[in-house]
């Protein structure tokens, strides 16, 4: 059976979600571009050899609309006859862009392909897309009479099933920034990470070079001084039995920023004379209770494992979305992964989350560590919502 190779992985540096935060001023079709070209002058490929290009955007509204892909094609430069897809599978929209993109190869449709994936949540702010309205309908209102809840609450719910404590997600949140200012110290994102020119507040281009959201002073101590960040009356008197244990500093950040890989099969790559670093070993998508919604990748870790043929033990390396601590501490908890190979160096917390470009940058950076460890197996998952979860393992290959 044909095989489906990375040939490569790139990522811009994350920023800031916000108004002055460091990439806030780059329009989202070419903060997705730089990734592009970024990738395809790395890897040295013809762009006109180009199948497609399949990426992820969950806010596909206002600057993030009208099949975004196809304006960063061409806004990378790739020559009008290269397609391309956006495709929403939530947080794991480009992770699901791999998938599709291996799917392809591995049934012959393409050749040579590129799974990307960005999220401007500085100019198409989350949720945006719903503008007020239901997406949900009466059907799904009817099946779910007591109603669904914002991923926030879920991540509370979470935390109180498995019972973690306000000191435990916040001592996993620290740490989630001392390996990521540590891995940055140590140069270890230097060869995924392509630096790109940002306009400042004030117009002035600046170098934009780093993780913005990384925290190198962070302890629990700190994170102890933050309010509950969902507290609200009408969820204390739907849940009393949450104890508010999740916080702006035990979630996820809000941020911009792009990923992308390039995709192909073993034998085109020998072909073109590209070296891949990864096979992509195999690949799964779960459905899990929609009102927990965040714990779909414990179904999807399994699966994808039992599809591998491998156990727990035979994984090198796993990146895990850190959405909100609660969600890895229970993965953990039920997969029983040792963490000290769970995001390595570091994870959403500290590096940021931009959504639709999160499975690309989870994928980018576990090439990194599969190489920097010498690890032969790593699997990566994420939560997304509606209780859905991509799982996929990659092989590296010398």
């Amino acid at each position: 059976m044909t095989d489906a190779v990375i040939v490569d992985a790139v990522r811009t540096p994350i920023g800031k979600g916000r108004p002055n935060g460091a990439l806030a001023g780059v329009h989202p079709v070419d903060l997705h571009a730089h990734a592009l070209r970024s990738l395809v002058e790395r890897t040295g490929v013809d762009p006109a050899r180009i199948d497609d290009v399949i990426s992820g955007a969950v806010g596909q509204i206002g600057e993030q609309s009208m099949n975004t892909a196809r304006w960063a094609a061409l806004a990378a430069g790739l020559p009008e006859s290269v397609p391309a897809v956006t495709v929403d599978r939530q947080c794991g929209s480009s992770q699901q862009a791999v998938h599709f993109a291996a799917q392809g190869v591995i049934a012959g449709a393409y050749d040579v392909v590129i799974a990307s994936g960005v999220e401007s949540m500085s100019r198409v702010p989350m949720g945006s897309q719903a503008a007020g309205r239901d997406p949900f309908g009466p059907q799904v209102a009817a099946r779910y009479p007591d109603g669904l809840v914002p991923q926030g609450i879920s991540a509370e719910l979470i935390a109180a099933k498995w019972g973690f404590g306000r000191a435990q997600l916040d001592e996993f949140s620290a740490e989630s920034h001392q390996r990521a200012a540590k891995a940055w110290a140590d140069g270890k994102f230097a060869g995924e990470v392509a630096p790109l020119k940002a306009p400042g507040p004030d117009g002035t281009l600046r170098e934009v070079t780093t993780d913005e959201t990384v925290r190198p002073g962070t302890t629990p101590e700190v994170l102890a001084g933050l309010k509950p960040a969902f507290r609200a009356d009408v969820w204390e008197q739907r849940f009393p039995h949450l104890g508010w244990q999740v916080t702006a500093g035990n979630s996820s950040p809000i941020n911009d920023g792009a990923a992308a890989l390039l995709i192909t099969s073993g034998e085109t790559a020998a072909a073109l004379g590209l070296k891949p670093r990864a096979r992509i070993h195999s690949f799964a998508v779960a459905g899990d209770d929609p009102l927990l919604m965040l714990t779909g990748i414990i179904p999807a870790t399994r699966k994808v494992l039992a599809r591998a043929g491998l156990d727990v033990a035979d994984i090198d390396a796993f990146e895990v979305n850190e959405a909100f601590a609660s969600v890895v501490l229970a993965w953990q908890h039920e997969i029983g992964a040792d963490l000290a190979k769970v995001n390595v160096n570091g994870g959403a917390i500290a590096l940021g989350h931009p959504l639709g470009g999160s499975g690309a940058r989870l994928a980018t950076t576990l090439l990194s560590v599969l190489e920097q460890t010498g690890g032969r197996y790593g699997l990566q998952t994420m939560c997304e919502a509606g209780g859905l979860a991509n799982a996929t393992i990659v092989e590296r290959l010398d």
